[in-house]
């Protein structure tokens, strides 16, 4: 993958992309607000991102280089945090744009300076593959208005289209603070506390659009020495579009959603890909006798919706958690088929 050298800007409009026919226009929608996550106290124990100086406690000394350690330089607050997120994108935008040869956007649903974008066809019409990453708290409000979901749906009616949702992980959703700690010791990373619960705006796209899909729990994956993550079991024989070919891994997180179907509709959502659990720490999920958890779902073409649809969390897209030559075939398949 080549070097970027160009210079980067910030606070401009988006320039619409061209069609091509031989490379997929990519974007991503990050359904949080900014100010809201970055705004959240720091002494609220739960439902909130570490600030970067408690990530620079506890993965010390991971980010002591001064431009991660500066505060002249970087913030140290919660929205260090969050720029961490877009740090970790790029190598996933310049893969795409390489893979493409289209530039890949990303938008805010409310930026850094408060300007606010629904997901509509300003982020739409230049879109053949679109991601929505489910990053906000429930407590900061994020509600998808008919709109946006009519929008969608018109999206998906498009042939060659796909949408690609992420609802990231549900962690503490039980009342019994006994159960919330065994997950927090389940998933053994002290910046996640005991409730860390996303995606009100994705839970709501995917019940505007008919998606049987919730997000539930942040459960360890099992690992192979080295503490690389353990192979996925998958179901390549309903894989008929080849979007795991040449992939047998994503990438290591300590705490991933379980993708659980909500209809007994065998032919309503095929189930792709499975990550077997680290049972040596027990949550209630393997506890109740479940030994992998749904990491990658796939809605084929039905009835008025023409495009894919596909679940995927937004870890898997990111190079905080590491990647390999299998994770990179799987993010070619994904814009390119």
């Amino acid at each position: 993958m080549s070097e970027v050298r160009t210079a980067r800007t910030y606070n401009q409009r988006h320039i619409p992309r061209k069609h091509t026919p031989d490379g997929r226009r990519v974007s991503i929608y990050v359904s949080w607000s900014y100010p809201a996550e970055a705004g959240r106290s720091t002494t609220e124990l739960d439902n909130r991102f570490s600030t970067l100086t408690e990530v620079r406690r506890v993965a010390w000394p991971a980010y002591e280089d001064p431009k991660w350690s500066d505060p002249y330089r970087f913030q140290q607050g919660i929205a260090g945090s969050l720029e961490l997120f877009f740090w970790a994108w790029v190598p996933f935008q310049d893969f795409v744009e390489e893979v493409t040869g289209h530039p890949v956007p990303v938008y805010q649903r409310i930026d850094q300076a408060g300007f606010f974008t629904s997901l509509d066809e300003r982020v739409l019409d230049d879109t053949d593959v679109l991601f929505v990453f489910g990053l906000d708290h429930m407590v900061t409000g994020q509600t998808a208005q008919p709109g946006e979901i009519e929008a969608l749906r018109a999206f998906l009616g498009r042939e060659g289209a796909c949408l690609v949702l992420g609802p990231h992980h549900d962690v503490g959703a039980s009342d019994d603070l006994r159960v919330r700690d065994m997950e927090y010791r389940h998933h053994g990373d002290p910046l996640v506390p005991r409730q860390q619960r996303f995606a009100t705006y994705v839970r709501d796209l995917m019940q505007g659009l008919g998606v049987p899909v919730t997000n539930r729990y942040g459960l360890r994956p099992a690992t192979r020495e080295g503490n690389q993550i353990a192979p996925l079991s998958t179901a390549r024989d309903l894989d008929s579009k080849g979007w795991l070919d040449g992939v047998t891994n994503f990438n290591f997180h300590q705490h991933l959603p379980h993708y659980d179907v909500t209809t007994d509709d065998p032919d309503a959502i095929r189930v792709l890909a499975r990550q077997p659990i680290d049972t040596s720490r027990p949550h209630p999920f393997s506890e109740a006798g479940n030994t992998e958890f749904n990491m990658f779902l796939w809605m084929p073409p039905s009835g008025d919706r023409a495009a894919d649809l596909l679940l995927a969390d937004s870890t898997i897209f990111s190079s905080l958690f590491g990647g390999d030559e299998s994770l990179r075939n799987f993010w070619r398949n994904v814009v390119s088929k």
